[in-house]
C-alpha cells in the first residue's frame, strides 16, 4: 500500500512540474532589448530581401522586436505554446504594425508571419509583466520615442550611402533618447560593414528606458556605412 502511494506522489509530481517550470520561465527574465532595423542594411545584401505585399515600406527603421534578457547576456524563448499569436487581439494596432514594423522577408508576406514569431518566441516570456496586446502596443510606442532616424538626421548622418563614424552614430542616439545604444552591423554585396541594428534597453516593466546591463556580441568597424533605402 505504501509502495502504491508514493507511485502515484511520484507521478503527479511528473505531471506538475512542467507546469510549474513553464510558468516560472515566462516570468523571469531582468530586461529587454528593443531593437530596431535599417531597412536599407536588411536589403542591401547578398540575400537581397521582398517588399510587404501592402508595398515598399518607409525610409525609416522597423521594430525588429521586444526580447526579454538575462544579465548574464542569455535570454529565455518560447515560452508559452498555450498563448498562440492572436491577431484578433491586436486588430486596432495593424495599420500602425504594417508601418512601423514590416516584413522584408522573402516570399512576401502581410507581416503576420512576422509578428507571430515575435510573439511567440520572445513576448510569451514576458506575459508575467504585458499581455500580446500591450507588447505590440509598447513596442510601438516605443519607436516613436526614440525617433531613430530623427536622432541620426539631426547629426548629419543620413542614410545616403557614405559612411560614418561608429562613435558619431552611437553618440547621436544617445544624445537624443539619453541612453547608450548598441549598434549592430551587417556587410552588403561588396563585403562592406553597415548599420543595420540598434539595440536600446528598457526595465522590466516596460515602462521606459535604461542603460543596458549587457551587451551582446559582436562589433562595427570604426566607419560604417549607411545605405540608402
Amino acid at each position: 500500500m505504501k509502495l502504491l502511494q508514493v507511485t502515484v506522489c511520484l507521478i503527479s509530481l511528473i505531471l506538475v512540474l512542467p507546469s510549474v517550470f513553464a510558468a516560472s520561465s515566462s516570468e523571469d527574465f531582468d530586461f529587454f532589448y528593443f531593437v530596431q532595423q535599417w531597412p536599407g542594411s536588411y536589403c542591401d545584401t547578398q540575400k537581397s530581401c521582398c517588399y510587404p505585399t501592402s508595398g515598399k515600406p518607409a525610409a525609416d527603421f522597423g521594430i525588429h522586436g521586444l526580447w526579454p534578457n538575462y544579465k548574464d547576456g542569455t535570454y529565455p524563448s518560447n515560452c508559452d505554446a498555450t498563448k498562440p499569436f492572436d491577431s484578433s487581439t491586436i486588430s486596432d494596432l495593424i495599420s500602425s504594425m504594417k508601418r512601423n514594423w514590416p516584413t522584408l522577408a522573402c516570399p512576401s508576406g502581410s507581416g503576420e508571419a512576422f509578428w507571430e514569431h515575435e510573439w511567440e518566441k520572445h513576448g510569451t516570456c514576458s506575459q508575467s509583466v504585458i499581455n500580446q496586446h500591450e507588447y505590440f502596443q509598447t513596442s510601438l510606442g516605443l519607436k516613436q520615442k526614440t525617433n531613430l532616424l530623427g536622432a541620426l538626421t539631426k547629426a548629419g548622418i543620413n542614410p545616403d550611402g557614405n559612411s560614418y563614424s561608429l562613435e558619431s552614430i552611437r553618440g547621436s542616439i544617445k544624445a537624443s533618447t539619453g541612453f547608450t545604444p548598441w549598434i549592430e552591423c551587417n556587410r552588403d554585396g561588396s563585403g562592406n560593414s553597415q548599420l543595420y541594428q540598434v539595440y536600446l534597453c528598457v526595465d522590466r516593466s516596460a515602462s521606459g528606458l535604461i542603460e543596458c546591463p549587457v551587451f551582446p556580441h559582436g562589433k562595427c568597424g570604426a566607419q560604417i556605412e549607411f545605405p540608402s533605402f
